[in-house]
């Protein structure tokens, strides 16, 4: 009976598609195994990717409403599924792994021993998919770098979709969780090179799902540029979804443990699939050679030109501005790369986008 359970979920995983779908692989059932009961399992098998009440799934699956809606919030608390409540009515919706379940595990930031048990699991079976799934080669750019608006120089044109403060200002919900990379690093006893960790923030309704039961925190405004400041400090990297609307999310990315980031950099021109759509530039008068730039690039895309004024390797370059904000010297400026395409609108127009770029 259990083994039926978790065979459907394989199958129910695989239709909720991004980042490690379900494989049929012994790494698999022993992660599904230790995050599910058999009872979350079969409900998590019900549960489709739109939102519906505890009421819809019980009349689906022929059971009590009152035991469905128990087992529905122990999921939500546990990360196994998202919640949220529209006009006085709490609605459930399935989640994939990643993004989606994965993040869940990690955002609350706990260190206990089921934590790191599961980040193992949960470590083992990535690597297990990754070893038996052909690497697609990258198309189209899911994911987008929003530059350090402050470091833009004087003259460019600067979009609202470029700056952070245009989502911060947007929402009235900011939410800020554990950097789940980062953490799932810690729980595995990687080094997390001092990287700041609750600075993972999402917007909305995401930020209302983390906040009430993920042990994220609420942040004010000026609470959430105060957050800002600090990654950008630190030389994180701003990321999220590429389009200009519907932001639900911004990752503060550092360049080891980040899923996005890792990836991207296996890339021989990295920049074609990760970019800001600006570029340093340097003023050779105020540049005093001390390479605080080239060791702080996430990218490795600086080296010192002749002239001991850094040079940029434009198929690298993130346009991050993570080499401006930490220069002494003030040296570095960003200007907007010439004819850069405006990010699809919305998450619609950007899988038009990228099954556009797979036909061709």
């Amino acid at each position: 009976m259990s083994q039926d359970v978790y065979k459907q979920m394989l199958e129910v995983m695989k239709s909720r598609r991004g980042a490690y779908p379900g494989m049929d692989i012994p790494e698999f059932y022993a992660m599904v195994e230790e995050l599910f009961t058999l009872q979350e399992a079969e409900v998590n098998n019900a549960l489709p990717r739109k939102p519906v009440t505890a009421a819809d799934i019980a009349k689906e699956m022929g059971r009590d409403e009152t035991e469905i809606e128990q087992i529905l919030e122990q999921m939500a608390d546990k990360g196994l599924c998202t919640t949220v409540v529209d006009q006085g009515t709490r609605f459930y919706q399935g989640a994939a792994f990643m993004i989606g379940i994965f993040e869940y595990q990690f955002m609350p930031g706990r260190v206990t021993e089921r934590d790191k048990k599961i980040a193992r699991l949960i470590h083992d079976y990535k690597e297990a998919y990754k070893a038996k799934k052909d690497e697609r080669p990258m198309t189209y750019p899911t994911t987008r770098v929003i530059t350090v608006d402050k470091t833009i120089n004087a003259g460019n044109t600067i979009h609202t979709y470029d700056q952070v403060a245009t989502f911060i200002d947007k929402y009235d919900t900011i939410g800020v969780g554990t950097c789940f990379c980062r953490h799932e690093a810690r729980l595995l006893d990687e080094d997390t090179h001092d990287m700041p960790m609750e600075v993972c923030m999402l917007f909305g309704q995401s930020a209302e799902y983390l906040i009430e039961r993920l042990g994220g925190r609420k942040l004010t405004k000026q609470e959430a540029r105060k957050v800002l400041d600090l990654t950008e400090e630190a030389g994180l990297v701003h990321m999220t979804r590429n389009t200009t609307e519907n932001i639900a999310f911004m990752c503060n990315c550092d360049r080891w443990h980040c899923e996005v980031i890792t990836g991207i950099l296996k890339q021989s021109k990295p920049a074609l699939f990760f970019s800001s759509g600006y570029l340093p530039r340097f003023d050779p008068d105020l540049c005093q050679a001390c390479e605080t730039c080239i060791g702080r690039c996430p990218a490795d895309a600086l080296v010192m030109g002749m002239a001991d004024v850094p040079e940029v390797d434009l198929d690298r370059c993130f346009g991050c501005a993570v080499c401006a904000t930490g220069c002494p010297e003030e040296a570095i400026g960003m200007d907007a790369k010439p004819d850069f395409p405006v990010p699809p609108k919305d998450p619609k127009e950007l899988v038009t986008a990228l099954k556009a770029s797979i036909a061709s």
